[in-house]
């Protein structure tokens, strides 16, 4: 993948190939925020009078037409896999009617282009050839203030499109912004409006925040706006010492857990059949809600991990999830206890425990117990179950010793019912 050096070379060259050509061009949005902020943009987005066509006529790069009624392109790098820039028409927004897009634009100026953007601080315009910064919203202000403010009238920028709500409690959670009060206050008012939106685009704006180190100002943020309980209705009705620990642990889990990880913790609150639930309103994919609701489920298996049976122990130490289920062990305890003496005699089992792999494979199979003299029935499954206790308790070390056991299960069963 390209680095930060290479991006940042390739977009100004975009830049100066249209300045020749007679075009304005100029840095847009969110790489203008970044730059401004100390950090190295993802990726770069040119603002331009050219439209589609005239981009990718002038342009010497593979293009792509992502959007062209909406003025959009994307040119890519000869050589440089990833190197991506995304060149869009200087425009203003037609009518918004459903909550989610304009029914059309129309090409405009520099001007008109930043006051139809969300929040300030993504209308800023940069020339990187000269390192001027173009500021028609005052985003620059905002950005030294450290706040997040609407462009223009807050009530009519998230009515345009309501993702917004949650995308400025994403930016003023990632940047350590403040939200400035008439922005904050029209969010409060429309909150329950969010689920106009699709669950799609709602679960991708939970995931860019749940992903990030900071997941927990975010999830602060969503439930003193009243977005909580219209994203995740379930949760907005812990009381206070559930919220703050939930909030606690997320803040303990390591910077870079995962989705299904942190979803997990923010469900903590919930059973595993409410988790399941929401995750399939949020439309995540199989293995995703698996993860989270498998997690959500043995949120207290491992506290009591030095008492459990060695055969229960090393099947939960064995599952495919174990170090996310760790990790949310570790900061849950941290957050309460503050003795998350279990995970470490978890993860030293996992290093050092006895007696031969974790997971060695089963003794015995159905065809074994067949092939043994016992009728297929309904009993295999337990009779198997038994085995596999005591294969990983160390109690039998092979085939022929499964067998014995076997036997003497068998044996006893008969007793019993004489």
């Amino acid at each position: 993948m390209p680095d930060a050096k290479a991006r940042r070379d390739f977009a100004e060259e975009v830049v100066v190939k249209l300045r020749r050509a007679g075009f304005q061009a100029l840095w847009a949005g969110g790489c203008v925020r970044d730059i401004l902020l100390g950090l190295a943009p993802a990726d770069y987005d040119v603002a331009t009078d050219a439209t589609p066509e005239q981009a990718m006529a002038t342009l010497p790069y593979r293009s792509l037409a992502i959007g062209a009624s909406f003025g959009v392109v994307k040119v890519r790098h000869p050589r440089q896999k990833g190197n991506e820039v995304e060149i869009a028409t200087f425009r203003s927004d037609l009518a918004y009617v459903d909550g989610r897009r304009p029914v059309g634009v129309v090409f405009s100026s520099p001007r008109e282009d930043a006051e139809r953007r969300d929040f300030t601080l993504n209308g800023l315009f940069m020339d990187p050839t000269a390192g001027d910064v173009i500021d028609y919203v005052g985003g620059r202000a905002d950005l030294e203030a450290r706040l997040l403010r609407a462009i223009g009238e807050p009530a009519a920028r998230f009515e345009e499109d309501k993702l917004r709500l949650l995308r400025a409690v994403r930016f003023a959670s990632r940047f350590d912004l403040a939200i400035e009060p008439a922005t904050s206050a029209a969010i409060r008012a429309m909150a329950p409006q969010i689920i106009v939106v699709s669950p799609e685009r709602i679960a991708q704006e939970l995931r860019k925040m749940l992903e990030h180190p900071s997941r927990a100002r975010s999830v602060e943020a969503l439930m003193d706006l009243g977005l909580m309980a219209a994203v995740l209705p379930p949760l907005a009705a812990i009381d206070v010492p559930l919220r703050d620990r939930v909030v606690r642990t997320l803040d303990l889990l390591p910077p870079d857990a995962g989705f299904p990880l942190a979803l997990a913790v923010l469900l903590l609150p919930a059973t595993p059949a409410v988790a399941d639930d929401l995750c399939r309103r949020l439309k995540l994919s199989n293995a995703e809600r698996e993860r989270v609701v498998w997690l959500v489920a043995r949120r207290d298996d491992l506290v009591g991990a030095r008492a459990l049976p060695a055969s229960r122990l090393k099947r939960l130490l064995a599952s495919p999830g174990v170090d996310e289920l760790l990790e949310l062990h570790r900061a849950d305890a941290l957050a309460t206890t503050g003795d998350s003496g279990h995970v470490d005699y978890c993860r030293h089992y996992l290093e050092h425990q006895p007696a031969g792999p974790i997971d060695p494979p089963p003794l015995l199979t159905g065809n074994d117990l067949i092939r043994h003299g016992l009728r297929p029935g309904a009993e295999f499954a337990a009779i198997l179950e038994r085995v596999r206790d005591a294969q990983l308790e160390s109690r039998i070390r092979d085939k022929d010793e499964a067998l014995a056991f076997v036997d003497r299960e068998m044996e006893a069963a008969t007793d019993d019912r004489g």
